[in-house]
């Protein structure tokens, strides 16, 4: 009797192994099969980037920022270098610093004091932080400081109040305005109950712009 017991057991974990082998098995595959076709994907999209329509490139530079498309940063900076539509430069910036070139933030940045302005200011409130833009907020010109504050009241936590508490005392009205409305924003934002946010572009690290 032990015996059939003993034999019954083992056949039942060797069905169970089986199982959960065949099923680990399928996951692999599936998580294979959707690597390749984001690759395929982002293949499509980035052969878009050579379009005659500047419309089509800035919006092929935007998906592939979304998709965080690393395999495409050498053909994205590449493309970068020889295009001269300001607004397609701006996007394959943003693709690019998607992809971990930190060093484009500091251009998506400047050109906040552009006619590009709402376009960068459209990226940068994709950051999943603000962290990487305090850094700026002393350095830039008032123009791209005020509209940098219209970013900080998107996105800004805590943290941020206390950063820019400074600035609603400027003697530049415009600035003690936009650092006011940013403080009023963030501080409404808080106090709402939490939800599930869509999550935003991540952030990479930012050490000291170049001189």
């Amino acid at each position: 009797m032990n015996y059939i017991k003993a034999t019954s057991l083992l056949l039942v974990l060797l069905i169970c192994a089986a199982c959960f082998g065949s099923s680990a098995r399928a996951q692999t595959n599936q998580e294979e099969t959707s690597s390749e076709e984001s690759r395929v994907d982002s293949s499509a999209i980035a052969r878009k980037l050579s379009s005659l329509d500047p419309l089509e490139r800035q919006h092929a530079a935007e998906e592939l920022a979304r998709l965080a498309a690393v395999d495409q940063m050498k053909l994205v900076a590449g493309y970068r270098l020889q295009e001269r539509d300001g607004r397609v430069r701006l996007a394959l910036d943003w693709a690019l610093y998607r992809m971990g070139r930190n060093e484009t933030l500091f251009r998506i940045v400047r050109e906040l004091d552009s006619s590009r302005h709402e376009q960068a200011a459209a990226y940068l409130a994709q950051l999943d932080t603000p962290d990487p833009l305090y850094i700026f907020l002393p350095q830039v010109n008032f123009k791209t400081q005020e509209r940098l504050l219209e970013v900080f009241g998107k996105i800004g936590d805590a943290q941020t109040l206390e950063r820019i508490r400074p600035l609603t005392g400027s003697p530049d009205e415009k600035i003690a305005r936009a650092a006011q409305s940013a403080s009023e924003e963030i501080t409404r934002r808080l106090a709402e109950p939490r939800q599930e946010l869509p999550t935003r572009a991540r952030t990479t690290g930012i050490t000291t712009p170049p001189n």
